[in-house]
């Protein structure tokens, strides 16, 4: 069903790739006009690549050929005021109103025993996975109430929100505390018409997973250099379903839908698209 977000603007963090990326489309297919914000930038305790201006500048050429508006900039979650500054121009330009919020930015460094873990790294991941979703909400909400037309933010959380991997402390954390924020914030909003649901990603086909020397390691521990070949046969096991691992766009059908009026009466729910894996 073409069109369910015709005349909405959707706000993505983490749009340079991935998940994103993915979201920015989906919702830009559906009508959506897009206010699209990545760090473009590196971490000292994250090894693979993040995305860079190539990547965002591919998020507006695939938002475009949909014949949507898009403005992209380039923001780390982690700052507040560049953060609320790029979105309130964003709506500046977009038409003044705010009506989705994909909250997806994050990262997920390479795991080990909880007191193993370094402070900068724990640190990183909370600044990026939480405390940039409590930054994306409170300087969306704002604009949201201003316009006064409700609204839908979907949270994305994870798989380890629900479970609890050993080996990933500090992104499980995280990633409670966002079902947290999300649970909390629907509370809040629910009276002002506005949704707030988490999503659940299970592995996902991204970079995250398949430029993540640390997460293969975490799947074949018993291999001293595992490869993505290595480690797709045990992301596959863990799995009920049996895949490696989920598309991209699976989330951001999800995502679309909860963002849609389809969903007008859904807030305050968590989502997992994860192979029913949460169920293990």
């Amino acid at each position: 069903m073409a069109g369910r977000l015709e005349g909405k603007i959707a706000f993505v963090t983490g749009a340079g790739r991935g998940q994103g990326r993915s979201h920015a489309v989906r919702l830009a297919e559906e009508g959506a006009d897009v206010i699209a914000v990545d760090a473009l930038a590196s971490y000292d305790t994250v090894p693979y690549a993040m995305a860079s201006q190539a990547d965002l500048d591919e998020t507006v050429r695939c938002v475009e050929k949909f014949d949507r508006r898009i403005v992209a900039r380039q923001v780390d979650v982690r700052d507040r005021e560049a953060l609320a500054a790029a979105v309130a121009d964003g709506v500046a330009q977009l038409g003044g109103r705010l009506d989705v919020v994909a909250a997806n930015a994050g990262i997920c460094p390479p795991g080990g025993p909880l007191w193993e873990l370094t402070s900068r790294g724990w640190d990183d991941v909370i600044a990026v996975n939480l405390t940039g979703v409590f930054h994306t909400l409170a300087v969306s909400i704002p604009l949201m109430l201003a316009a006064g037309n409700g609204g839908s933010i979907v949270v994305t959380s994870s798989g380890a929100g629900l479970r609890n991997p050993a080996g990933l402390a500090d992104y499980n954390a995280s990633k409670h505390g966002v079902i947290g924020l999300a649970l909390t914030a629907a509370n809040e909003l629910a009276s002002r018409g506005i949704r707030v649901n988490a999503i659940c990603p299970g592995t996902v086909g991204t970079p995250m997973v398949t430029a993540n020397e640390g997460t293969w390691k975490l799947f074949r521990p018993d291999l001293e250099s595992p490869t993505l070949e290595d480690a797709k046969p045990a992301f596959a096991r863990v799995m009920p379903m049996g895949k490696p691992w989920v598309d991209p766009v699976d989330v951001s059908n999800a995502l679309v839908w909860l963002a849609s009026d389809e969903a007008r009466y859904v807030t305050g729910i968590v989502v997992p698209v994860d192979q029913g894996s949460q169920n293990k």
